[in-house]
């Protein structure tokens, strides 16, 4: 256990023990990774509240700690309760250099494959449902597909939803599988699942040798639901199993859903099988949330968090915070860590004075936690890696364009644009420069991928990827 955790020991406090635990739990290299720095954890109580510097750590904690964290909140306090997962902007500047490398070797060691075997992925517990997703102009669309497949009376297969980080994709797929339990019980044999556990999953059958029995666990689901597809990104040998699987599902009549940040045309290395199977069911892209739906998602996370606000303030929010729902949630858990400390009302004076740097990182229609998703999803990288210090073609290449985007969509200056990225102020005047004499010139960009090069003229690079989030 690392210098800093044992301090937090002897402090005694409750946040402290827990987080002792958890370092007990994942080990101090994990922890140190995702915890140490950039990650405030908060302990209330009814729920958990778990801050993070950008969207791609909310997804990384959710999708592998979180039940490590209510595992380690439990063994303190007796009590199961819930993890709340949000996004602080502010909390990038705690980040390390050290500490981004770190997350990039790990996310890397995951999405190669090179880790330990591990046991077949387990049902997620499925936390949304259909009943409680906001609907809005936004997502309407999206919604009404995924009403069709929970009634069982999809005319398309499958049901491909894309968009950034936040937008209420995982809501969709948990509550299309919540909804086909209800309605047909033990009698229908499904899976909710990411990419990336599917992957794992499939590498550990190879390894011990049991792959007729992965196939079989497979290939005989009648609702098949994934989420994260672009992790399939470069991964020849999985996006051939994956595709088998797909061919089997659907052959027999049942039904597949799929999330990505990104189009399927637009997730980098995909089998251009699987991109012809995807693109001939509906695909659907849900928007960042429009005001309407924003005010509706703060009154209910308000109501339950059991943060008495007023209607002011939520417009004042809504009206600010134009990204994820998780930054949303955000604002509302600090705005009431605040109303607790100061023992008072939360007032609209409160909420502008307490969220000002909060809301000055957020203040756009287009987050820097879009433009990520979308360069990283087209590379078939992560957002670790271009945080990270790497410098490969390929990390080089898609961190000048994050840059670029993130100077022309958004109204984040060059050193607040270099701390969100772990960058200095003048990387990112590097960046826009270089790429602004590339456009000039009708220059083009060149990458590797696991599958060779390739190049692009950058005036249609910077269009393409644009398409994703205006």
């Amino acid at each position: 256990m690392g210098s800093a955790v044992k301090r937090m020991c002897a402090d005694g406090t409750a946040v402290e023990h827990i987080l002792a635990t958890l370092c007990d739990q994942i080990g101090p290299q994990k922890f140190n990774a995702w915890f140490k720095h950039g990650t405030r954890l908060g302990i209330e109580s009814d729920r958990v509240a778990v801050s993070v510097p950008n969207p791609f750590v909310a997804n990384w904690i959710e999708t592998h700690y979180q039940t490590h964290i209510s595992a380690a909140v439990k063994s303190h306090t007796g009590q199961s309760s819930p993890v709340i997962v949000t996004v602080d902007p502010t909390l990038s500047g705690r980040l390390r250099k050290s500490q981004l490398d770190h997350q990039a070797e790990l996310v890397a060691r995951a999405t190669q494959g090179r880790c330990r075997p591990r046991q077949p992925a387990k049902p997620t517990k499925l936390r949304h449902q259909l009943s409680n997703f906001v609907v809005g102009q936004s997502n309407k669309l999206a919604y009404s597909g995924a009403m069709a497949v929970a009634d069982g009376k999809a005319p398309f297969n499958p049901l491909f939803i894309h968009g950034s980080c936040g937008v209420g994709k995982t809501h969709l797929l948990q509550g299309i599988c919540h909804a086909a339990l209800q309605r047909r019980g033990a009698a229908i044999a499904w899976r909710y699942l990411t990419a990336e556990q599917f992957t794992n999953d499939f590498l550990t059958a190879m390894r011990q040798k049991k792959l007729p029995a992965f196939r079989s666990r497979y290939r005989k689901l009648q609702l098949l639901a994934i989420d994260d597809v672009h992790f399939f990104s470069a991964k020849k040998a999985t996006q051939e199993e994956f595709l088998h699987t797909f061919n089997a599902i659907e052959s027999a009549g049942y039904q597949l859903v799929l999330a990505s940040d990104a189009h399927p045309r637009l997730v980098g290395e995909l089998n251009a099988q699987l991109t012809s199977r995807f693109v001939a069911g509906m695909v659907v892209k849900i928007e960042a949330p429009d005001k309407a739906v924003r005010m509706e998602i703060l009154r209910k996370r308000a109501q339950g968090i059991k943060l008495n606000v007023s209607e002011d303030v939520l417009d004042y929010i809504a009206l600010h915070i134009r990204g994820s729902v998780r930054e949303l949630e955000g604002a509302l858990i600090k705005l009431a860590a605040v109303a607790a400390l100061e023992a008072g009302p939360v007032t609209l004076s409160m909420a502008a004075e307490s969220l000002a740097d909060h809301l000055a990182r957020t203040d756009s229609a287009i987050t820097l936690g879009d433009i990520e998703a979308a360069v990283t999803t087209f590379f078939g990288i992560t957002p670790a890696d271009i945080h990270s210090s790497r410098r490969t073609k390929t990390v080089s290449t898609a961190r000048m364009i994050a840059m670029f985007l993130a100077r022309r969509h958004t109204q984040m200056s060059y050193p607040e644009i270099g701390r969100s990225m772990g960058k200095n102020h003048s990387s990112v005047v590097l960046a826009v420069q270089r790429m602004e004499a590339l456009l000039a010139r009708c220059g083009e960009l060149s990458w590797m991928t696991p599958m060779g090069g390739r190049s692009m003229p950058a005036k249609k690079l910077v269009e393409l990827l644009s398409e994703q989030f205006s």
